[in-house]
């Protein structure tokens, strides 16, 4: 069965990005419609001070060394260019004007589903967007979870966080099989999150 052109956008800080995200993107491309996902990498917030987040451009560079043998992933810098602070909405209306012949579907885990109602115009974004949900363990159902334009999957999960990977390299500890081999020799060389404050 041919597929359109259906494009996961995949919202993150990506700091870093490790394999749980990859295995997640992976299987929404085996196991749905959609063709590629894109790896949105959110900026850093001039207003947040955030000492363990590593500048922009680093997060992207660490991406685009994760996904440089997959051609059906992409690592987007679109918010970069955005006004700040960056809105989920605000990002889907500027794609959809660039890519008028793409669809985008967002990807999320079942925990920000929950807390959707935070989040800036969600009505809209609800209505005019599919959104494709991986369920995360001990996530309650929320009504979110009865919209139509909501599907969930149950996609392999690992218990492992770019904020775990962090504290694991600032105590020494050994992370290679939580990256891509690339990502880690890259990690390493570059003395990232070596340094942080305990």
């Amino acid at each position: 069965m041919a597929k359109k052109n259906k494009i996961g956008l995949f919202f993150g800080s990506f700091n870093p990005i490790h394999v749980g995200h990859l295995i997640i993107a992976n299987f929404f491309i085996e196991y749905t419609d959609i063709s590629n996902v894109w790896f949105v990498i959110s900026p850093h917030n001039p207003l947040k001070e955030k000492k363990s987040l590593l500048p922009d451009y680093h997060r992207l560079a660490i991406a685009n060394i994760a996904i440089e043998e997959n051609p059906k992933l992409k690592a987007s810098n679109i918010e970069f260019k955005l006004p700040q602070p960056s809105y989920t909405i605000n990002t889907l209306t500027y794609l959809k004007e660039k890519y008028p012949t793409k669809e985008f579907v967002l990807l999320m885990g079942e925990d920000n589903l929950a807390s959707l109602d935070k989040w800036k115009n969600y009505e809209i974004l609800l209505e005019q967007n599919q959104v494709y949900v991986y369920r995360r363990p001990n996530t309650p159902e929320s009504n979110f979870h009865k919209h139509p334009n909501v599907k969930t999957y149950n996609a392999p999960l690992m218990d492992v966080s770019s904020s775990y990977i962090r504290k694991a390299i600032s105590e020494g500890k050994d992370v290679r099989y939580l990256l891509p081999e690339t990502v880690y020799q890259y990690v390493m060389e570059m003395h990232f999150y070596e340094n942080l404050s305990k």
